[in-house]
């Protein structure tokens, strides 16, 4: 058999990509199929960005800075010039030109694009072909690139294994008149917003988004911070049904501060297009939106890859993998939400590194999520790894686990800055095994690894114990919580607390 590649990943996914430089830098031959890069994540965040210094902006105004100042800030931030001075401030303490803000998004994704353009790419190994194609079976496994039916030549690609880096397309439920009634998803928003090519002049000031994922979050507080009226209902308890209850609590606060409403443990049953206004029945509630933006959660992006012609199983919504990455067909691996789950680019990327490996050499190497943070990018964010409080009750005895937790507050760094909203939880053994952490702040997502790397490392709650931060700093919140610890710990050991009394009783009168 021909081999002409040592692994071939299909996907146009940053997981993907990174999973071809990996491998050609462990000098293997790599070929990279991708139709196009999505990069709706990165238009996400830089939106975000510029919702954020919005709010910092208004935050601004609200200590003496004049609104013309606080506008022209903002305008020197989007265009890197400075603006004609405003005459007028009859206006909203601070306005964003939704335009310029979109073509700042754009840049940033422009820029992003270059640096991982397929040029870029080739120059450095890979074997990147754009377009599409299916799995063939016989006479032997390969992927052929080209549509058969346009009469053009297939190119017929030839791996040792296979990588399937294809993401995900967005799941919609079947809610009665939500097709006739039209919708925009994650995948199409920021086509939509951006019109024919050009950022429409401002984005609907009315929105339902429905789904509590952390991609609809994001959105729904930025699209409120720039502007908009936000409608955010999800049918479980909270708003995002992995975090834990306590941070899900300070987060919808949160939002709801921003202008969010937030309507939870609710069903949409039927959607109704009345005189050019969008109408959804969300249990009791009757809502008039300008556009619905469904957000529920994913589906594997698996569209005409003949992956039953070689094997390959799937379900609806994720492909089966076991602990290895393997689909069924043990020469054909799988990373990122393809598998499943939420759409994490940190995520995807561990997995693309697991399979990478198990691809390249032997399938030695099992997936472990327990050390591997997420994030919400929210204002203030929140960020989670390993277990949560509930969960970690759950499995061990509750006399076991002991939940530390500390509040931004007490930072100097927090109140210096203003960002006193949040909190740091951290699970822990009596012995200082770190079970798992939760955190809601300013630079939660810095934070978060540290803590991931403890305990990826096997380092106790005693080590991070040693850690001795910038001052002032947002770290501070983990040497605080910290301390919370070794506090507890004194006050169950009684003879330890009598002989340290003891010590210094007897120390003090030593030269008397």
């Amino acid at each position: 058999m021909t081999i002409d590649y040592d692994v071939v990943i299909i996907g146009g996914t940053l997981a993907g990509h990174n999973a071809a430089l990996a491998a050609i830098q462990l000098r293997a031959t790599v070929a990279l199929v991708e139709p196009k890069v999505n990069y709706g994540l990165i238009h996400h965040h830089a939106l975000s960005q510029i919702g954020n210094m919005a709010q910092q902006l208004r935050d601004a105004v609200n200590l003496g800075i004049h609104p013309s100042q606080a506008n022209t800030a903002m305008d020197i931030y989007l265009n890197g010039v400075n603006p004609p001075k405003l005459e007028s401030s009859e206006k909203l303490p601070i306005s964003v030109a939704w335009s310029e803000a979109m073509l700042y998004a754009r840049g940033v994704v422009s820029n992003l694009a270059q640096l991982n353009s397929p040029a870029n790419l080739a120059a450095l190994g890979v074997d990147v072909i754009q377009g599409s194609g299916q799995f063939e079976s016989s006479p032997q496994l390969g992927f052929a690139v080209g549509d058969r039916s346009s009469g053009l030549p297939q190119r017929l690609l030839r791996g040792r294994t296979y990588l399937l880096a294809s993401g995900s397309i967005p799941a919609i439920p079947e809610i009665d008149g939500l097709q006739t009634t039209g919708y925009l998803t994650l995948k199409n928003i920021w086509q939509f917003l951006y019109g024919q090519g050009l950022p429409v002049p401002k984005p609907p000031k009315n929105w339902v988004i429905l789904g509590g994922v952390p991609q609809s979050i994001e959105i729904a507080q930025t699209l409120a911070r720039l502007g908009c009226r936000v409608t955010l209902i999800v049918q479980h308890p909270h708003i995002l049904s992995p975090l834990d209850p306590e941070i899900a609590q300070l987060l919808q606060a949160q939002l709801e501060v921003d202008g969010v409403r937030v309507i939870t443990q609710t069903t949409v049953t039927q959607v109704r297009r009345i005189e050019d206004k969008k109408w959804i029945q969300a249990g009791d509630k009757a809502i008039e939106t300008d556009e619905i933006l469904v957000a529920i959660g994913q589906q594997p992006n698996l569209e005409s890859l003949n992956l039953a012609a070689v094997g390959v199983k799937w379900h609806r919504h994720r492909l089966v993998v076991n602990e290895k990455l393997q689909t069924t067909n043990n020469r054909i691996y799988a990373c990122g939400d393809v598998i499943g789950g939420y759409d994490v680019a940190n995520f995807a990327n561990y997995e693309a590194k697991i399979a990478l490996k198990n691809a390249l050499f032997f399938p030695w190497f099992p997936v472990n999520y327990q050390c591997i943070p997420w994030v919400v990018f929210s204002q203030p964010m929140v960020a989670q790894v390993g277990l949560t409080e509930a969960q970690a009750k759950s499995r061990f005895s509750r006399d076991e686990v002991l939940v530390l937790r500390q509040y931004f507050k007490i930072l100097t760094a927090a109140q210096i800055r203003g960002e006193i909203t949040g909190i740091c939880k951290l699970m822990v053994l009596e012995n200082g095994e770190i079970l798992g952490a939760s955190i809601m702040g300013s630079e939660a997502g810095e934070l978060i690894n540290l803590i991931a790397l403890a305990m990826s490392q096997k380092i106790s709650v005693k080590g991070l114990a040693n850690l001795s931060p910038i001052y002032p700093s947002f770290s501070e919140i983990i040497e605080q919580t910290v301390r919370e610890w070794e506090k507890r710990r004194l006050n169950k050991n009684i003879a330890l607390q009598e002989f340290l009394q003891d010590f210094f009783h007897f120390r003090r009168n030593w030269n008397r």
